[in-house]
Parts: structure tokens; C-alpha cells; sequence
């Protein structure tokens, strides 16, 4: 199983690579590598398993975290209506989103980054996504496309960004770290409890 020190963090340069896209049919591999980030999010959520491995819990993980270049990344989180979003998502490309924005009260944490950095960092509050999703019963994948919001998305985006190389803190303002911009408010019912 995946422990917290497998987990890439961003002091090493490979973690802004880009990821290539997975062929499909997925191959025995690429499904191992979806199995190992989905139980390292679904142990995170096991408060015996986060004390005896110390484990860092955390709302979602890209595959190149773990070393992976590929477009694969898992998210299991609650939105605000209590609902569980479990997605192991598999070459997505958001197609639409919203012109406003969101950000979270007490900003993104990341699993590659084992620091605080402050600041707001604004995503897109809407976005729709066409994505392959990874079914953990059949282990084969299927084609759809995602619409989500508020928190879900904001996770879903900080998830999207590391295929691309990019960081949560890439989007912080530099001058201004809590700077707001005019079409951005602020996620009040997050439970930052987690991390993405």
C-alpha cells in the first residue's frame, strides 16, 4: 500500500512533467495504478489506518504524485448536500466553465506539498468535464461527462492541474496572496478537513 513518504513532493522537479494520456483498453498496469491511489484516499478516511501509518488524509490524488505520468487522478469527497463524489477519473478535459469563480476560506493544501502556503487560490465555481470513469467493480472504464460544483469542482480542477504540471499555489497572486478577484466568492460551507 501507498504510505504519505511514496507521495512526490514538490521540491522534486519531475512533479511539473506532463502527463501523457492512457491508452484504452486499460492495460493491468494502469489499473494497479488507479487501485493503489484509491486505496491510499479511501484509507485516509480510516481513522486507525491514518494513526498507524501515518497517513496525511486528503480529498483527492493525481497519478504523477505517485510517480505516474498519466491523465489518472481519484477524488472521494462529500459536497455540501452530503452526497459522496468517488470518481477514479481517466483522460479528462474540462470543456465548459463557469465565468465565476470560488475560492476555499482557508486555501488549498496538497499531498506534494507538505508546508502551509497562504492564499486564495480562485477556481471556476461550474465546470463540465468529458472524462473516462474507472468502475471498481468491472475494472473497465467508461465514457461520461462530469458536471460539478462548489467544492467538488474546485477539487476535481486542483486534481486536473497536476497533469499538467502545475501546482495549487501556482494560482496564488504573488503581490497579493488574498487578493479577491471581482468575480470570486468565497466557499463558506467547505469542510477544509481535508486536503486536495
Amino acid at each position: 500500500m501507498l504510505l504519505y513518504e511514496d507521495i512526490i513532493k514538490d521540491d522534486n522537479p519531475i512533479l511539473r512533467n506532463k502527463s501523457e494520456p492512457v491508452e484504452l483498453p486499460l492495460s493491468a498496469e494502469d489499473i494497479a495504478s488507479i487501485e493503489k491511489i484509491n486505496e491510499y484516499i479511501v484509507n485516509g478516511y480510516d481513522p486507525e489506518k491514518v494513526e498507524k501509518y501515518g497517513l496525511r488524509p486528503a480529498y483527492g490524488l493525481a497519478a504523477p504524485q505517485i510517480g505516474v505520468f498519466k491523465k489518472i487522478f481519484v477524488i472521494l469527497a462529500e459536497d455540501e448536500n452530503g452526497n459522496t463524489h468517488h470518481y477514479a477519473v481517466i483522460n479528462p478535459k474540462i470543456i465548459s466553465h463557469s465565468e465565476e469563480k470560488i475560492y476555499l476560506p482557508d486555501g488549498e493544501g496538497c499531498l506534494s506539498v507538505d508546508r502551509n502556503v497562504s492564499g486564495y487560490v480562485h477556481r471556476y465555481k461550474r465546470i463540465k468535464a468529458r472524462t473516462w470513469l474507472y468502475d471498481f467493480e468491472t475494472k473497465t472504464a467508461h465514457e461520461e461527462v462530469l458536471k460539478l460544483e462548489n467544492l467538488i469542482a474546485v477539487i476535481f480542477q486542483h486534481e486536473y492541474d497536476h497533469l499538467f504540471g502545475i501546482l495549487f499555489y501556482d494560482h496564488i497572486d504573488k503581490a497579493n496572496p488574498f487578493f479577491i478577484e471581482d468575480n470570486s466568492s468565497c466557499l463558506t460551507f467547505a469542510k477544509n478537513n481535508g486536503e486536495q
